[in-house]
C-alpha cells in the first residue's frame, strides 16, 4: 500500500468516528458551517462598518452628556468611562482623544446625523450577514421600510444593552467592599449576563428574518452573551500586565490595530454563537469532513446554500413568473 493510500484509509476511519459521535460531529458540522460560508470575510464585513460607526457614536454620546449633565461633571465622566469598558483594550486612549464637537448643537445635529448612517450600514450588514448564515433566501427577506426599521431598533438594542451590562458590571466592582465583595461581584455578573443574553437575543431577532422561529435563537444569544463577558475579563487583564506602553509606543497606529482587532474578535464570537444555532436548529450533522462520500447533513447544507441566491417573487407572483418568462419567448420568436 501506498503512502497515498495509507493517508486516505486514515482519513476516513477518523471521518467515520467523528460522524457516529456526536460529541465530535456536531463541532465538526460547526466548523464546517462556518467554513462554507467563510465566516472570516463575514467578520472583516461587520469589522469594517462597526469601525466607521463607532466613532460617530461616541461623538454623539460625549455631546449629549455635556449637554445633559453639564453641571455635574463627575457623573459625566462616569457614565463615559462605563461605556468606553467595553473596549477594554483601547478605552483609555478612546477617552483621551474622542471629544464634543463645540458648545452649541453642531456637535449633536453632525453627531446624530453621522451616527444614524454609519450606523444603519452596520445594521444593514448585520441582517445580512446574519440572514446568509442562516440561510435565509433573498426573497423571504424584510423589504423596505421594514428593514430600515428592524436597524434602527437593532442599534437601540445593542447600545442600551451594551451601556446597561457596563453600568451593572461598573457598579458591582464600585459597591463591592468587605466581606461581602466576592459575592456582591458574581451578582453583578450573573445579572450581566442576563442582560446580555436577553440583549443578544432581541438583536438577533431584530436582524434574522422572521422565518426563523425566535426560540431557535436563544442558544447563540446565551453563547454570544458569555463570550462577550469573556472577552471582556480577557481584554481587561491584557490591558492591564501586556500593554501598559503601547499608547506611548505605538501612538495613533496601536489605537486603530488595537480597535480593529478587538472589533473583528466580538464579530467572530457573535458569529459562531449564530453557527452553532443554526447546525442545531437545521440538524446539519454530521457532516464528512474529507468527501466523498457526503452525509444527509452535507446535502441540507449544501441545499441551503443555494436557496439563498433566491430572487423570485413570492406568492401568486411567483407563480405567475414561469407563464410570464414563457409568453416573452413566444413573443421573441414571433419577432
Amino acid at each position: 500500500m501506498s503512502l497515498g493510500d495509507r493517508i486516505r484509509t486514515l482519513t476516513r476511519r477518523v471521518d467515520a468516528y467523528q460522524q457516529y459521535h456526536r460529541w465530535l460531529a456536531f463541532p465538526a458540522a460547526v466548523w464546517r458551517k462556518l467554513s462554507d460560508d467563510q465566516v472570516g470575510n463575514l467578520a472583516a464585513l461587520l469589522t469594517f462598518y462597526s469601525f466607521v460607526s463607532l466613532f460617530p457614536l461616541l461623538l454623539l454620546l460625549i455631546t449629549v452628556l455635556g449637554f445633559a449633565l453639564r453641571h455635574d461633571p463627575s457623573l459625566q465622566q462616569w457614565v463615559l468611562n462605563s461605556a468606553l469598558a467595553d473596549f477594554p483594550v483601547i478605552g483609555g486612549q478612546l477617552r483621551g482623544d474622542i471629544h464634543a464637537v463645540g458648545k452649541g448643537p453642531t456637535g449633536l445635529v453632525v453627531g446624530l446625523v453621522g451616527s444614524l448612517l454609519g450606523a444603519r450600514g452596520l445594521a444593514d450588514a448585520a441582517q445580512n450577514v446574519l440572514n446568509r448564515l442562516w440561510a435565509v433566501p433573498y426573497n423571504r427577506r424584510p423589504g423596505f421600510p421594514w428593514s430600515w426599521l428592524r436597524s434602527y431598533g437593532f442599534i437601540a438594542v445593542v447600545g442600551i444593552g451594551m451601556a446597561a451590562t457596563s453600568v451593572v458590571v461598573s457598579l458591582s466592582v464600585g459597591v463591592a467592599s468587605g466581606p461581602l465583595s466576592v459575592g456582591v461581584r458574581v451578582l453583578g455578573l450573573a445579572v450581566a449576563l442576563m442582560i446580555g443574553t436577553l440583549t443578544y437575543w432581541l438583536a438577533l431577532r431584530l436582524a434574522i428574518a422572521s422565518q426563523v422561529h425566535g426560540r431557535d435563537l436563544w442558544t447563540g444569544a446565551v453563547l454570544g452573551a458569555i463570550g462577550w463577558q469573556i472577552l471582556q475579563a480577557v481584554g481587561g487583564y491584557y490591558i492591564t500586565h501586556q500593554l501598559r506602553h503601547a499608547s506611548a509606543l505605538y501612538g495613533a497606529f496601536g489605537l486603530v490595530l488595537g480597535l480593529i482587532a478587538w472589533l473583528y474578535l466580538q464579530a467572530r464570537v457573535t458569529l459562531y454563537a449564530v453557527a452553532v444555532d443554526v447546525v442545531r436548529a437545521r440538524r446539519l450533522w454530521p457532516r464528512s469532513l474529507f468527501p466523498p462520500p457526503v452525509t444527509p447533513g452535507d446535502r441540507k447544507a449544501w441545499d441551503s446554500a443555494k436557496q439563498v441566491e433566491d430572487r423570485a417573487p413570492r406568492g401568486s407572483e411567483q407563480a405567475e413568473l414561469p407563464n410570464q418568462l414563457h409568453q416573452a419567448e413566444k413573443e421573441e420568436e414571433r419577432r
